[in-house]
């Protein structure tokens, strides 16, 4: 099992930017990854980003490609996510998550942060 520490968040006005953080630990494999979703009020979980553990490959969904950017330091095993250009619609809690990486579909999450909440507001 991996355990996820999150940190950043906030508020932040339209247009703004800010990143996200998590802290990894535990037990993996050599086919892991980790990434990030995300829940707004009344909706499902969405996919938004994640990235090989190697850090030598990313996948994003078209509705996220372009303001959104994931990476990792291997050597502090974090992962963060960059985004850009933020409106009220990008409000939503943040999560990051561990599993299974795929080149061409969502990351198969194993384990979850705890969360943190990212409200764009002016």
């Amino acid at each position: 099992q991996v355990q996820l520490v999150q940190s950043g968040g906030g508020l932040v006005q339209p247009g703004g930017s800010l990143r996200l953080s998590c802290a990894a630990s535990g037990y993996r494999s050599g086919s892991d990854g980790m990434g990030w979703f995300r829940q707004a009020p009344g909706k499902d979980r969405e996919f938004v980003a994640s990235i090989s553990w190697s850090g030598s490959s990313t996948y994003y969904p078209e509705t996220m490609k372009g303001r959104f950017a994931i990476s990792r330091d291997s050597g502090k095993n974090m992962v963060f996510l960059q985004m850009n250009s933020l409106s009220p619609e990008d409000t939503a809690v943040y999560y990051c998550a561990s599993g299974i990486y795929y080149t061409y579909r969502s990351l198969g999450v194993r384990d979850w942060g705890q969360g943190t909440q990212v409200t764009v507001s002016s």
